[in-house]
């Protein structure tokens, strides 16, 4: 019989960065922003994944991958189905957290906040910038509620194609657009050697944000 790994002897050195108070943005938006190009540039797959979690009304949380569409001094966008889980869940406990990971440059960003769905001129306009079979996908899909086969998926996007086979956009779905998080508190984690790692977090208040250290 093959022996499993001894996956509590698996670890890796972090030696790539630094992350000091003196060096960081007074923004955590535009330090976001560099980290985020610093990302694109070293060419990470789908650098713009981040981890949502959510809670819902009893507390109980979950976590999934989503897509980040949009950032601004606002706060970070992303897009779904109105019905799914995620969304029950931020319709009564309208709080969630992002985290950021970058394993290639050794990179973590973790933002919490508060969050509200963005206009709905803003999601026609992202929906129907999307490809094609991605709209139709967001039709044919009743994302997180029980179906009996996948075959129902395909059948409705099926459908779907032909309905709308002559036209290049689709109409946006009711139930689907954007959430924004506007954050309320943004650390970044560098990893560095030893596991003596650099973490600094902004936490907002008022309009100001602070900047401090944290231990490992």
């Amino acid at each position: 019989m093959k022996s499993r790994t001894d996956i509590a002897a698996l670890r890796k050195n972090y030696a790539l960065h630094a992350l000091n108070e003196a060096d960081v943005n007074p923004d955590p938006i535009q330090q976001f922003a560099t980290w985020f190009q610093e990302a694109l540039d070293a060419q990470i797959t789908e650098p713009n994944a981040m981890t949502l979690a959510t809670a819902n009304a009893s507390g109980r949380p979950v976590a999934r991958t989503v897509l980040l569409k949009d950032f601004d001094n606002e706060g970070f966008v992303f897009y779904t189905n109105y019905e799914s889980r995620k969304a029950a869940d931020l319709k009564v406990n309208p709080q969630a957290c992002l985290l950021f990971t970058w394993l290639d440059l050794e990179r973590q960003v973790c933002i919490e906040g508060t969050v509200q769905k963005v206009a709905e001129s803003e999601s026609l306009a992202y929906f129907q910038s999307r490809p094609k079979g991605s709209q139709i996908g967001a039709w044919a899909s009743p994302q997180s509620r029980v179906i009996p086969s996948r075959e129902i998926l395909e059948k409705n996007m099926e459908q779907l194609t032909a309905q709308y086979a002559e036209v290049d956009v689709l109409p946006l779905p009711e139930h689907w657009g954007g959430f924004r998080v506007s954050p309320q508190r943004i650390e970044f984690w560098q990893g560095r050697s030893s596991r003596l790692h650099d973490r600094i977090v902004y936490t907002r208040e008022g309009q100001a944000w602070t900047i401090e250290r944290l231990a490992p």
